[in-house]
């Protein structure tokens, strides 16, 4: 069985976008744009980054594959899979955990009516479990897309979430 190949280019944004990345590093140190480039990749493939835009952004900085390849696998901020329209991160680490996140990534599953690591049936949320997102002091912490959401409970996700639920109703 024959697995149709996608394919991946930069919009004219985004190739506008990545020139001016790419201006900001030296001559002949282009290669040093390949975390801007791929987050840029990213984003304008819906939140994640195929194979193909991982090509994509090595052969505009004329790097092997295997190199960018290297870069998106080592950082947890790449999704090597689709995501959800609302791609919830959920620190777990030891102070979000003593002061709630685990009632908080419970309150996020029922919610949003699918299990970390998983997409919601409706592609709206994905939920996943991270690090560190370096707000201890104001914990449990989750990030939706680039925004922060601190001291939270599960009230206070449900609010979240549905309000997210409602947005794509209007």
């Amino acid at each position: 069985m024959s697995k149709k190949q996608e394919i991946f280019i930069f919009s004219k944004d985004s190739i506008a976008k990545a020139e001016e990345i790419i201006a900001k590093y030296p001559a002949g140190r282009q290669r040093s744009a390949m975390l801007p480039l791929l987050e840029l990749a990213q984003r304008q493939n819906g939140g994640w980054l195929s194979t193909a835009a991982i090509e994509h952004v090595a052969t505009y900085l004329s790097e092997p594959f295997m190199r960018a390849y290297e870069v998106a696998t080592f950082y947890t901020m790449f999704n090597l899979k689709p995501v959800g329209k609302y791609h919830i991160q959920l620190c777990g680490t030891t102070p979000c955990w003593l002061i709630g996140s685990d009632e908080v990534m419970k309150a996020c599953e029922q919610h949003a009516k699918t299990k970390c690591g998983e997409m919601s049936e409706d592609g709206l949320f994905t939920i996943s479990e991270v690090e560190c997102l370096g707000a201890c002091r104001n914990g449990p912490v989750i990030q939706i897309n680039d925004d922060f959401y601190e001291d939270l409970n599960a009230e206070k996700v449900a609010e979240i979430i549905e309000s997210l639920r409602k947005k794509k109703k209007a």
